[in-house]
């Protein structure tokens, strides 16, 4: 039976039971359920209460951007993976649901009205595919996950990580935007893909379908939280963080890195690219500036504020930047971007690891503060019973006793 045992030989058994039921959640798990718990709250119940149909719909919009950064929280902050082209991916799943949409606003057989403008009035033929839903659907989930599977092989199996492997995902995200710009006949060019009018069947001018799209982006963040939490506490999570660690020593022990680096990858790509697709109907709008490189180092700013080691730091941090670059920038038109930037090396410079530090330094003060706050008596004065500083010291065991207590150790 465990419990406190007093003075008297007495034993206290609702000691256990008191002790766990008081601090059951400290525990990390019931903290990180905890929060969850409460940002649903505050998504489905408190934010369409309090917000008008306008800040709501910001606020979809920058949940989309929040998906993005749960997957580079993964790749960078469990993997180390520095990611600076996530745009990429934002930007496949993103002109994938708006080909989509442009082709079921032009109806059956119909041509978008861009390409009468721009181009010879005829769809291109690896555009008919995206006309059903399901095609589009599979092709966000698989498309952009199946790009960095590949890519993700031919780099991090040649060993190529750090600086390298960030400049190379940047130089992609450029390249992308090029590339975007340069087809205008199909893919709108600098002007992008607009002017959507339904989202699988659903007016996206009546206000009700706008709730729906955020309560829908909502949803699939909090799904997508909750994914990284339960890859970053399995087995995998565990070798993950190793081959962040010690990359050479998981090769030594039979593993091989490149995989699981792929995967991360994979994984973080997939959930940038469902921030894409649900990005262009919340927005309205799908261009070569939401996928290049400055976007791409946008959403890493918002990971490495909020803090890239975490579960709901990268979430935090995207939402807080994306919120305060909209709130300064109608304040401050000329002047927000000094603030982003200062905000960014304030962080960096006293809080590397981001605002999700703020509570473990908090605990970790009031615990030494606890510690330290003891009885200013005790210490200065000897119990009574304590001998004196002339007494006899007591008589030393002998060899016999010391070997027979080391064997019962």
């Amino acid at each position: 039976m465990t419990g406190a045992t007093d003075v008297t030989g007495t034993t206290d058994v609702t000691g256990t039971a008191s002790a766990t039921s008081t601090t059951w959640w400290r525990r990390p798990s019931a903290r990180v359920w905890g929060g969850v718990a409460v940002a649903a709250v505050v998504l489905f119940g408190l934010a369409p209460a309090l917000l008008s149909d306008f800040r709501l719909n910001l606020l979809a919009k920058f949940l989309c951007l929040a998906m993005v950064a749960v997957g580079i929280g993964l790749a960078w902050g469990r993997g180390g993976m520095l990611v600076l082209g996530q745009g990429v991916f934002f930007g496949i799943g993103g002109y994938l649901m708006a080909m989509h949409m442009k082709l079921a606003d032009a109806g059956p057989g119909g041509v978008p009205d861009f390409m009468l403008l721009y181009g010879d009035g005829v769809v291109p033929g690896w555009w008919e595919p995206f006309r059903d839903p399901v095609v589009t659907v599979l092709a966000i989930l698989l498309l952009p996950a199946g790009v960095a599977t590949l890519l993700g092989l031919a780099v991090f199996r040649r060993r190529v990580r750090g600086a390298y492997f960030a400049i190379l995902s940047q130089a992609l995200a450029a390249a992308f935007a090029i590339l975007l710009v340069g087809q205008q006949k199909v893919t709108g060019g600098t002007n992008g893909l607009n002017g959507f009018r339904s989202f699988f069947g659903f007016d996206l001018a009546d206000p009700v379908n706008k709730r729906m799209l955020y309560f829908i982006a909502a949803g699939v963040l909090i799904a997508m939280v909750v994914v990284v939490r339960l890859l970053m506490h399995s087995r995998y999570g565990e070798l993950l963080v190793a081959v962040r660690d010690q990359e050479n020593r998981v090769r030594f022990l039979g593993y091989d890195p490149a995989n699981v680096k792929v995967v991360a990858y994979a994984v973080a790509a997939c959930f940038a690219g469902i921030g894409g697709a649900l990005f262009a109907p919340v927005v309205g709008i799908i261009s070569p500036a939401d996928v290049g490189v400055i976007p791409s180092i946008g959403f890493l700013v918002g990971v490495a504020i909020g803090g890239r080691a975490t579960l709901l730091g990268p979430v935090l941090g995207a939402v807080a930047v994306s919120w305060a670059e909209t709130g300064l920038s109608e304040q401050f038109p000329s002047f927000w971007t000094y603030f982003q930037g200062a905000l960014f090396i304030l962080v960096v410079a006293f809080l590397p690891q981001g605002f999700a530090s703020l509570g473990g330094l908090w605990r970790r003060r009031r615990g030494a503060s606890d510690g330290a706050s003891t009885d200013p008596s005790a210490g200065t004065h000897p119990p009574a019973d304590a001998p004196g500083p002339d007494a006899p010291a007591p008589d030393a065991p002998d060899a016999d006793a010391s070997r027979t207590a080391g064997r019962h150790a």
